[in-house]
Parts: structure tokens; sequence; C-alpha cells
């Protein structure tokens, strides 16, 4: 009984963690100039694409510090459970949420890749024109500010420290 109690209070504590973290990437993702000046359609899927787009760049920052493996883990699930209850409120049944959210983890997983390529390249542009601007291409100026916020983000989560980013200090 005891031993189930402390794996309570310590899961609570990661699950907390996770939420906190999770919670500053959609705030992160959810602020004006990426809609405004980035061009990123202000939809559903225009905010998931932003929303995948920062989640992805504190994802590949937290697999660089073998320390956070669980955390990362602990992110993913908290993005998945909070994608399961979105399509819920859009009205999604229990059999289609199993399919989405499947699909949703695929792109999710294409999106590490490219940004993972495209940071490392040191061009964004294409996983940005596929990524975040599916419903078509952006202008130059939107692309190139999505791009420079995207590099000073990525470069801010390089400087923190990986407590700072697990307690969600990721603005």
């Amino acid at each position: 009984m005891r031993l189930s109690l402390l794996s309570r209070l310590f899961g609570r504590r990661e699950d907390d963690v996770a939420l906190a973290l999770y919670d500053s990437v959609v705030a992160k993702a959810r602020l004006p100039h990426w809609y405004e000046a980035g061009g990123v359609p202000d939809t559903i899927d225009g905010r998931f694409d932003m929303i995948a787009a920062v989640l992805s760049l504190v994802l590949l920052r937290l697999e660089r510090d073998p320390v956070a493996a669980a955390a990362s883990a602990r992110l993913t699930e908290r993005f998945v459970s909070d994608m399961d209850g979105q399509l819920r409120e859009s009205g999604v049944g229990d059999i289609g949420v199993g399919k989405h959210i499947g699909k949703m983890m695929g792109m999710l997983g294409g999106r590490l890749g490219a940004y993972r390529d495209g940071l490392a390249a040191r061009d964004l542009g294409p996983a940005l024109e596929r990524n975040l601007y599916r419903a078509g291409p952006p202008s130059p100026a939107a692309l190139a500010h999505a791009q420079a916020a995207l590099f000073a983000f990525d470069a801010r989560l390089a400087a923190l420290p990986t407590p700072s980013i697990l307690a969600g200090d990721i603005a």
C-alpha cells in the first residue's frame, strides 16, 4: 500500500511538471506574432501546426539531455491527452479518436525529423513551408519571421538548463 501511495505521489509530480511545460508550449505557440507577422493561419490546423513546431523544438532540446528522457515522454503523453480531449470536444467519437491520434503522432514524428534536419542545416524554410503553412505558401516576410523566431527560440532553449525548461520557463 505504501509503495502505491509513493508511486502515485511521484507520478503526480511528474504529471505536474509535464502539465506546466506543456502549458508553456501552448502559450508560446499562441503568441500573436506567429499569426500576425508569421502568417500562420489562425485556424484549428494552424494552431495545431504551431503547437507542434514549438513542441518539436522543446522535445529536440530535451533529447540532448539523457536525464530528460522521462520528462520528454511525459510531455509527449500530455500532448496526446490534450489532442484526445480536443478531438472529443469537436465531436469525434471514441472509434475515430484513436485513428486521429495516430495520425497526429505521425505528423509530430515527421516534424521532429524535419525540424531536426532544418536546425542542423540552419534552414527551416522547407520544413516550415511543408508543416506550418499547409494551407498554401507563405509570403517571404512571414516565412522569414517564423524562421527567425524559431531559431531564436531554439537558441534560448539551448542556453537554458534542463531544470528551467522542465519548470516551463521557456519564454
